[in-house]
């Protein structure tokens, strides 16, 4: 989206927030119980996001390597899904994962839709916790020593203020839930949702919309259900209200899925877009036999006695409706998982094509794969930056090509072509410090801009990674910005007669195109560490006596008299360029040794990639 166009929207988002501000100020000065039932609510969806945000410290990167851990079957992924769902009381944030690990490679799509049917299941268990505690007792006096013990927590270190905040979160919801009580009493005098109930489909479908858009509004189905649950306690709704609602509160989720994987990677695309069949289906069929499965709690709950408890009543239809979905599509889910790579396949990654220099203006590239959900962990947002990086390595690659005036496709022969080597620039060869600004530059601030933005703590493996990433990217653009240099004295030369200026810097094309390939080939390579390390020394030496070499013969020649002082000063400093490029595309294969570490193999293939990125047009 152009500049402009972003900042109009931003601008439309402040108008409509200060909108929504004002009506809100406004409402509350007309109504107490409305007032207070909104800072219970407040507080209730204060109360999730510190549980979350505690528990996620808490939990450290274990959440993030037990995902990947825990796909190995359909069953373990959907066991995965329930428990982690129960652990942390957040669906969006166990699907929040799961987008990241499927869009950076970490776990395949039918593992992701499992995953994302034991979290539906797993959200149950908030609303039977909340339906077991009762709305007959005050949860207020317990709220308040938490909130102190929470606090006191933070004051001890990393790990306890994590736990503090898990504290601190409970407590907000104990608060919440009082206050709403409070509100829905106050409120209920003026407003009686029964007066609207509707005979047959069409009262189900009036809340099961209301439970839609509450949801969405809110962006919690906890939320959600919470006042349904208070609603029903005080009589402002009856049980077939409650249960309408719930269904639209599993609908209303799916938006706030569609919309956070909007402008996302294509493979959280296809996740979302399960969630969505996966709700609108269940959705649907719970809504034309809501009759039957409430006909079925009832019998379920009545010999137990709580034949009267709607609160009992509505947590286990809710978790009936559920389960009744994950039955109907748990024999599908690979059918699924390849019906939507057929809906949604990857793009195929055209070629970065450069038109006519003359243009009036050109599009920046951007980076392609860094998705803002894989900064929800550590793991998948190192597979991001790695894909980045071999994106920037390729792109890279290819400026130094054109810099020295020669095709891309020479990058993949053994043996160059020499009449190639010794042609004259074409007219309509590209300019390096265009191909820089167009190509290079975004897509390394787009990288470096990813990689602040990263909250998840880092261990000290990931650290590491993490550093070498950085210097890996500026490597990179530095051998770039090196080719720049030397294009310009490279151009002038091979446009003149034949001598020796102009012979030597055919040599120096030729070495550098050879550390191309080589690099190139060193990412291709699956070998020993030893035999990669020791063909990596070989780079090395044969980069040193080649330096050797060109130096001795630019003094003989300026001794014989067939180089004077401004050709040989011109071709010592593009030999330094040329030492120099090379030395940054060793130092990058270098960071992929990594000291063993797993993390750090990767690296290696960002030189290595087929195809050419740039083509002339």
């Amino acid at each position: 989206m152009p500049a402009s166009g972003r900042e109009r929207l931003q601008r439309w988002r402040s108008v409509a927030w200060i909108l929504v501000f004002a009506l809100l100020a406004l409402s509350f000065w007309f109504s107490d119980g409305w007032l207070a039932l909104c800072a219970g609510l407040a507080l209730f969806l204060f109360g999730m996001q510190c549980l979350e945000d505690g528990l996620r410290q808490l939990a450290g990167g274990q959440l993030e390597r037990l995902l990947a851990l825990s796909t190995a079957t359909p069953f373990k992924s959907l066991m995965f899904g329930v428990t982690a769902t129960m652990l942390v009381q957040s669906s969006s944030l166990v699907s929040l994962l799961t987008i990241a690990f499927i869009s950076t490679g970490l776990i395949q799509l039918a593992a992701g839709i499992a995953i994302l049917f034991g979290a539906n299941l797993g959200t149950t268990s908030g609303i039977w916790l909340l339906a077991l505690a009762g709305q007959n007792i005050s949860l207020g006096p317990l709220a308040l020593p938490l909130l102190v013990f929470g606090v006191l927590g933070s004051f001890t270190g990393p790990r306890g203020q994590a736990i503090g905040r898990v504290v601190m979160g409970v407590a907000f919801l104990f608060l919440g839930i009082d206050q709403m009580k409070a509100g829905f009493s106050a409120v209920a005098g003026d407003f009686d949702p029964l007066q609207y109930q509707l005979p047959g489909i069409a009262g189900a479908l009036l809340f099961a919309g209301g439970g839609l858009l509450v949801t969405v509004v809110l962006q919690s189905s906890h939320a959600t259900l919470m006042l349904t649950l208070t609603a029903l306690a005080g009589g402002q709704l009856a049980l077939e209200q409650g249960l309408a609602i719930a269904i639209g509160s599993n609908l209303g989720s799916t938006v706030t899925a569609v919309i956070g994987a909007l402008g996302g990677a294509r493979a959280g695309q296809r996740l979302a877009l399960a969630h969505v069949l996966f709700n609108l289906t269940t959705g649907a069929l719970a809504l034309v036999l809501l009759v039957p499965l409430a006909a079925l709690v009832q019998a379920l709950t009545a010999p137990l006695g709580l034949g009267d408890n709607a609160l009992i009543q509505l947590a286990l239809f809710h978790s009936l409706f559920n389960a009744m979905g994950v039955a109907l599509f748990w024999p599908w889910q690979g059918w699924l998982a390849g019906l939507l790579q057929r809906w949604l396949p990857e793009p195929v990654e055209p070629p970065v094509l450069i038109t006519e220099i003359a243009q009036p203006e050109e599009q920046i590239s951007r980076a392609r794969y860094l998705d803002e959900n894989a900064l929800a962990s550590a793991d998948s947002a190192a597979s991001a930056v790695v894909q980045e990086l071999q994106h920037l390595g390729r792109l890279s690659l290819e400026v130094i090509c054109h810099a020295l005036y020669l095709p891309v496709d020479q990058l993949a022969r053994e043996r160059p072509d020499d009449d190639l080597l010794n042609a004259r620039p074409e007219p309509r060869a590209l300019d390096a410090e265009r191909l820089y600004q167009r190509h290079i530059k975004g897509g390394y601030g787009d990288l470096l801009g990813f990689m602040g933005r990263l909250e998840v703590t880092l261990d000290e493996a990931h650290q590491h990674f993490w550093v070498s990433c950085q210097l890996a990217a500026l490597q990179l653009v530095d051998a770039v910005k090196d080719a720049k240099h030397l294009q310009k004295n490279l151009g002038r030369y091979l446009r003149e007669d034949e001598g020796a200026a102009r012979q030597a810097y055919v040599e120096l094309r030729r070495h550098l195109l050879g550390v191309l390939h080589e690099v190139r080939e060193l990412g291709h390579m699956e070998l020993p560490e030893q035999a990669w390390s020791e063909r990596l020394d070989l780079l090395d030496q044969q980069a040193a006596a080649f330096d050797s070499r060109f130096r001795q013969r630019l003094f003989a020649e300026v001794r014989e008299r067939r180089l004077n002082g401004q050709q040989a000063s011109s071709l010592m400093n593009d030999l330094g360029y040329a030492s120099r490029i090379t030395q940054s595309l060793r130092n990058v294969l270098m960071l992929g040794q990594g000291d063993g570490n797993e993390l750090f193999r990767p690296l290696r293939q960002m030189l290595a990639e087929d195809g050419p990125l740039i083509q002339l047009s």
